[in-house]
Order: C-alpha cells, then structure tokens, then sequence
C-alpha cells in the first residue's frame, strides 16, 4: 500500500491477513461457526498501536502482538434451528442496512476507524457477543436482538494516519490553554446497559418493507468538557462518556423492470453534538438525530451496475448552536461493471459532501484468477477543504495492490 500527495509518494504499509473458519454442522442440524483473523503490519503508519483499543470490551479486544500484529476472534456463533424459533447464539454481525460507502441503519456493530471507512465493512464492523432470535409474528419476520456487550467504535490513536483532525470532529483549543484527557466513563453493567434490538420484515406488494428499532449507546465517544482557571492560565479537562439514544426506523425497496427505488431512514431520539461558541459550558448539546438515504440502481446495460444515492442528516430541537450544519448531505455514485465472465471486475465508488465540497473517489480494479485466487489494485484519493470530513485527509490518497488466496 502507497501513500502520494502532491510533493512524494510513500510506503503506507504492507499487511499480511490470515483468516481461518471452521464450520462444524451436527447431526440435529445445529451448526457452529468459527472465524478468526490474524493481522500483520509491517511499516507502522496502520499498525494496531496507533488504533485506541478502550472503546473494546474486555471480552472482544484482540490480542495485540508486539508493536505491529494482532489476533482477533472475529466470530464464534452458534446456530438452532426449532419449528418456531431461530437462534444464533454467539460473537457475531448483524447488518440492518445496505447503504453504499456510508451508514444509516447498518449501527447494530461499532465500526473501526483504523483507516476511516475504507475498509470493506464486513471487515471493519466489530463483532459482539449477543442472542439473535428470528421468528414469524403474522405476515412479519421478527428478529430480536440482545447485546449484553459493551464495545463502541474504535478509533485511530494520536498521530496516527486517519486520526481525525477535522474541527467539527476534533476541535482544537484557543492559544494558551491547557488540555487534560481523563479516562473514558465507560457503561459496564451487563444488563442494564445492554442494547436491544428489534427488526420486523416482509414482502409487500412487491416491496420489500422493514421496521427497525434500536436502544444502544452511542458508539461515538461524547468529549465533555470542564473548564477552569488555574494558576497557569485556562485549562480544560476532557471527560469522555457515552450517551444512551433510542433509534426507530425502517428501509424499502422496489424493483421496476432495470431499476431499483430504496431507501433508509432512521430517527435518534437522543444525539449530543459539539457546541459552537461558549455557551455550552461542556462543549455539549443535546438535540435529535433523523439520518436517511435514497438510492435509485440502474442495471439497464449487460454486467453493468450504476446507482446514486443521496444521503441527508439533520438535527431537531437542537439546544443550541452546532458545529455542524443543521442539514448535512453527501451524494454518492456507484458505477460497477465486469467482464472476461465476470473474471474481471470494474468498480467506482464516488463520495461528495455538498455542505463543504469534499469528498472522496475510489477506483478498484479486480480480476478473478480462479474461485480461489484473485487480485486487485485500487486508489483512493481524498479531496477538498481540510475541515470537512474526507478533506480533512487529503495528504492520504493511496494506492494499494492485493493477492487473496483462499484453502479448503
């Protein structure tokens, strides 16, 4: 993996991925899953010490290795099958939404922000130990969920390659004041702070229609402030926290002859933003949260795929001023094509902020050698002002080659 930008091209990293599952499947139909991942990261601008590892629970964070390795039980499920009843006891991912290149209802996992959303999001979701029930409730497909577990999203460590530096995430103090970070208050009850999760599915008149609803803590870690004046001038220490929401939502979906209409939509009763100016003696306001996307796919053309997607998130009954504009939109644009017999794959990924005008293009080129053998070579190149959020990491456009290998 390279990193350019106008004045040199660098070595980012190279990385070695090893990813071992077992499938055990018993005569009463019972099947267990096991996956594991062992990551190595020579050069250190990726390497897991850069990456904060107190957003994980001690019953997820991966064993680290040295100063550039790292092992991690990435999933460990069960699955029974009843006549009523389906459960999948265990470490696990549950994926809600099917939005390209950012997220609206896909919150059941926490994200790692190692390398800001570049990742595939199968392998930057964080697995979590929960019971996922499915049942039949009428004409409706119930899923309940129980996560007992307590990890949120992990972020990138100080001075590492995607610690963000934008100032509506991280904003930075006035000239001459003292900054202290404490230890983040982090939830640690297992029942009480539980999440709960409830989603209701069907098909209906030819759409395909889902209710959501979510009671979790923020997977953002909230930075409060408290302000004071000391013999060496202004200080300001940081004390970080978490903060409980309630989300309701829902997704659709349609086909028409070679287009498809979706959507998602997802409302936060609770949302707590970074205060613009003094008035907020904690840096803190409270307000609500209603984050939707629309998508229209085009698949008129043979092994082609061209989508758009509009995503919008805007703040209610904020207490006072944000940081953030009140409305923040980003378009997307996916064109996916293949050919050779879909040995050969063709893909852009285009990401705009239209508040600030950033945004983000991601061109990845993959061939399929045989069913277990493929190689790929993709750039991702950041543009924009150093304020927004894919701005902010302008001097980080890459290139990266792949080899994937996979044994039986």
């Amino acid at each position: 993996m390279w990193s350019a930008n106008s004045k040199n091209i660098k070595r980012q990293n190279y990385q070695l991925t090893l990813e071992p599952e077992f499938i055990l499947r018993f005569d009463n139909k019972i099947k267990l899953t096991t996956l594991g991942r062992f990551r190595s990261i020579s050069l250190d601008a990726l390497s897991p010490e850069n990456v904060t590892d107190n957003a994980y629970s001690p019953y997820s964070k991966p064993l680290f290795i040295g100063n550039s390795s790292e092992l991690e039980l990435r999933e460990f499920y069960v699955e029974i099958p009843s006549d009523n009843y389906y459960f999948t006891l265990g470490k696990q991912q549950v994926v809600w939404g099917k939005a390209d290149g950012l997220k609206v209802l896909d919150i059941v996992n926490p994200q790692s922000y190692r390398e800001f959303i570049l990742e595939d999001f199968d392998d930057s979701r964080i697995p979590q130990w929960m019971a996922n029930i499915e049942t039949r409730l009428g004409e409706w497909d119930a899923q309940l969920l129980w996560i007992p577990e307590q990890s949120y999203h992990v972020l990138p460590g100080n001075d590492a390659l995607y610690t963000p530096t934008s100032p509506l995430l991280a904003p930075k103090p006035p000239p001459g004041v003292s900054v202290d970070v404490q230890p983040i208050d982090r939830p640690g009850r297992t029942l009480t702070d539980s999440d709960i999760g409830l989603r209701l599915s069907r098909f209906w008149q030819d759409w395909d229609l889902s209710l959501n609803y979510l009671y979790q803590y923020d997977n953002f870690v909230l930075p409060y402030q408290r302000r004071s004046l000391t013999t060496n001038g202004p200080h300001v220490d940081i004390e970080p926290q978490y903060q409980r929401t309630h989300m309701l939502g829902g997704s659709f979906s349609n086909a028409f002859d070679s287009w498809v209409v979706r959507g998602e939509l997802a409302y936060f009763s609770d949302r707590y933003f970074l205060a613009k100016g003094t008035r907020d003696s904690d840096g803190i306001t409270k307000g609500e949260e209603a984050s939707y996307v629309i998508g229209l796919d085009w698949a008129g053309l043979e092994n082609t795929l061209i989508s758009g997607q509009l995503f919008q998130s805007v703040v209610i009954n904020r207490q006072s001023a944000t940081l953030r504009d009140k409305t923040d939109s980003t378009l997307s644009l996916l064109a996916n094509h293949t050919l050779f017999n879909e040995t050969l794959e063709l893909r852009l990924i285009w990401l705009t902020n239209t508040n600030i005008g950033d945004g983000l293009v991601r061109l990845r080129v993959t061939y399929e050698w045989r069913d277990n053998l493929k190689t790929w070579v993709s750039s991702d190149t950041f543009y924009g002002s150093e304020e927004g959020l894919f701005g902010q990491f302008d001097a980080n456009d890459r290139l990266t080659f792949g080899i994937e290998m996979g044994f039986e």
